[in-house]
């Protein structure tokens, strides 16, 4: 097995430059995360990906595309896939087929949603999207909003087992989000560090029940930057009590963790003190995160892109963290097992256009 490589990095245009084939060259980088800025037509995304894989088979290339406003790729041929919460408000739209029939559309839907969005990505090279998102929707958040399926947890994990089961279906494993749930609070941890005052046995009863509930199916799991300080003074992406404790020990998932984007202002403050890129990275893997983001720091020329890498090298050597074979099994893992359907192929598939018809 190779070395753990923990880190997910970006890069800034349609090609690879000189200096980011450098940076996915080294042994610690295990991956990218993909951006709009990274799009411009399938031609190109699919030539980027196979760039990719040309200087590393084992790079992880992901992208967050949900369906909805969280969609990277849209255009030349992309379905646009409804927001989470149009399979939510189908569940409860009973016909003449009788109670509950409105719940098993939705189901059927949630499945074609995650096998088309797994498989127009997959044809392009594409190997992770970061979903499903099992945040509820309190009517709160706006981060969250229509990117959750609903607010009852019984409807979220059967909306979001059967969207996995459809991305299973294309060849693409999936990563739940953001646990134990970031649906409650209004803050956005992109800009603020929000604060969830709830006791543990309520966010167990309701946010987190998904992810036990899920505990077999999901392969990936994020976990949110808000802190909930009646559990733990540190947010759960820096938390051992929450990922160790809680969502390993408690609820038995013994998938990959991934942390969120290591720029967002809910990462950058942690005990209360605010800290650089590599010390929240490092602080995120001794947590128990067996990968850790850092995005949109390649387009300003990517210093710190280049700072985390050398960080974390350095904190490696001072035996500050442990590289783990486990967590890099964990990572491999997520690596597609079976070879991608090609786009032309893909368009004529009856299973793709059957599925397109589920839709809403």
């Amino acid at each position: 097995m190779t070395q753990h490589a923990p880190l997910i990095i970006d890069i800034a245009g349609l090609t690879l430059s000189t200096a980011d084939k450098h940076r996915l060259k080294h042994p610690l980088v295990g991956g990218l995360i993909l951006f709009a800025r990274n799009w411009q037509d399938r031609a190109q995304l699919s030539a980027l990906c196979r760039a990719i894989k040309k200087i590393r088979k084992d790079l992880l290339i992901c992208v967050d595309h949900e369906g909805g406003r969280v969609q990277r790729f849209k255009t030349d041929g992309f379905t646009h896939l409804p927001p989470m919460r149009a399979l939510g408000e189908l569940w409860l739209q009973d016909g003449k087929q009788g109670q509950g029939s409105g719940a098993m559309r939705a189901t059927d839907a949630a499945t074609a949603c995650g096998y088309v969005l797994g498989a127009e990505l997959r044809a392009c090279g594409v190997d992770l999207s970061f979903t499903p998102v099992l945040d509820l929707d309190f009517g709160e958040s706006s981060v969250i909003g229509d990117r959750s399926f609903q607010r009852d947890p019984r409807v979220v994990t059967l909306l979001a087992k059967s969207l996995m089961h459809g991305l299973s279906l294309s060849g693409m494993a999936n990563c739940g989000k953001h646990f134990p749930g970031h649906g409650f609070v209004k803050a956005d941890s992109h800009t603020d560090i929000p604060v969830d005052k709830r006791g543990l046995n309520a966010i167990l009863a309701d946010d987190a029940a998904p992810y036990g509930w899920l505990s077999t199916s999901l392969v990936s799991v994020m976990p949110a930057h808000v802190i909930y300080p009646k559990v733990d003074a540190r947010p759960a992406g820096f938390s051992a009590k929450w990922l160790g404790d809680i969502l390993r020990g408690r609820l038995g998932f013994g998938g990959a963790v991934f942390s969120d984007d290591l720029s967002m202002e809910g990462a950058r403050l942690i005990d209360g003190q605010k800290v650089s890129y590599t010390q929240a990275a490092v602080a995120a893997l001794q947590a128990g995160c067996d990968m850790v983001l850092l995005c949109n720091q390649s387009v300003d020329g990517g210093q710190a892109v280049d700072e985390l890498i050398a960080g974390v090298t350095e904190a490696q050597l001072k035996g500050q963290w442990q590289p783990l074979d486990a967590s890099e099994a964990k990572r491999l893992a997520l690596l597609p097992s079976n070879p991608a359907v090609d786009w032309d192929d893909l368009m004529v598939s009856p299973a793709y256009m059957r599925a397109l018809d589920l839709i809403p």
